[in-house]
């Protein structure tokens, strides 16, 4: 492994490099969440991994006008540098849940950079319609684990996320709601419980640096992206679930969708050899 700083604007920006063979890219989700939950050792085996560390997650640079100003083009203008500084005129790039809205902003905007875009777990839509389809999944989520005592913080989690506005609270909902982003958490809890103590959030507006919402919607572009893409999906991911990964499959010219029968919003914790082969079979 090895840690780069660059600066970008006067702000620092870091990047994690690990693994051997094409650049791979790797955006993170949240916005806010801390990047290192991405860690992908299996699909390192198989891509030079290039873990983005968003400016605004815990540990990293704020913006001024932080929580405000993490736009996907500020996102966009940290993937120019990153690349300028491995000297990488092209790369691979990986986008997660709202990585993924990033990659797909990127994709459309600077498609001469990349040799193919990841889109996993994620949507080509942001507000209601997206919100709508989440408690659709959500509510399937309660009814398979009834019976689990944890189920009514998790609800009350997930009722409270239009309320955050501070990095505590982030944080706390992130580690009581994590078990809903997986196919059967409890399972495998004795695997999974390390990634829910240690992830970690700050809170980002979702307004540009004026306090101007962002709006995402970008099913009317996705006829126009140029680079190949793979859409990888959890079958069971409530947030950016399986009708968004077809929309974006349905949408986008060269295409490939990969469905995770046993996962949900964590496909590369969840079934990591067939996540990691998915990638191979894509930047082979």
């Amino acid at each position: 492994m090895t840690t780069h700083t660059i600066q970008i604007d006067g702000v620092s920006q870091r990047y994690h490099v690990h693994g051997q063979g094409p650049v791979c890219l790797m955006h993170s989700g949240g916005p806010g969440i801390a990047w290192d939950y991405m860690r992908m050792p299996e699909v390192e085996q198989h891509v030079t991994a290039v873990y983005i560390e968003p400016v605004g997650t815990p540990g990293a640079d704020q913006l001024p006008k932080h929580p405000h100003g993490y736009t996907r083009e500020r996102y966009a203008r940290s993937i120019d540098a990153v690349l300028d500084d491995l000297g990488e005129a092209k790369a691979y790039l990986l986008g997660h849940s709202h990585g993924g809205f990033v990659a797909q902003h990127y994709a459309l905007t600077r498609p001469s950079r990349l040799n193919g875009v990841i889109l996993y777990d994620s949507s080509p839509v942001t507000g209601q319609e997206l919100f709508a389809e989440a408690q659709r999944k959500f509510d399937e989520f309660m009814a398979r684990h009834k019976d689990n005592p944890e189920l009514p913080e998790i609800v009350k989690a997930w009722q409270t996320v239009p309320t955050i506005d501070n990095d505590e609270t982030t944080t706390q909902v992130i580690r009581t709601l994590l078990p809903a982003y997986f196919k059967d958490y409890w399972a495998s809890e004795a695997e999974f419980s390390k990634m829910r103590a240690g992830v970690r959030g700050n809170y980002i507006s979702g307004s540009d640096a004026n306090l101007e919402p962002e709006v995402i919607d970008d099913r009317a572009a996705l006829g126009l992206l140029s680079v190949p893409a793979l859409v990888i999906v959890g079958l069971y991911d409530f947030i950016c679930g399986p009708r968004w990964a077809r929309e974006l499959h349905d949408r986008i010219p060269q295409s490939t969708l990969v469905a995770l029968a046993d996962s949900g919003h964590f496909g590369h914790i969840e079934q990591p050899d067939a996540f990691a082969e998915a990638i191979a079979d894509f930047t082979r």
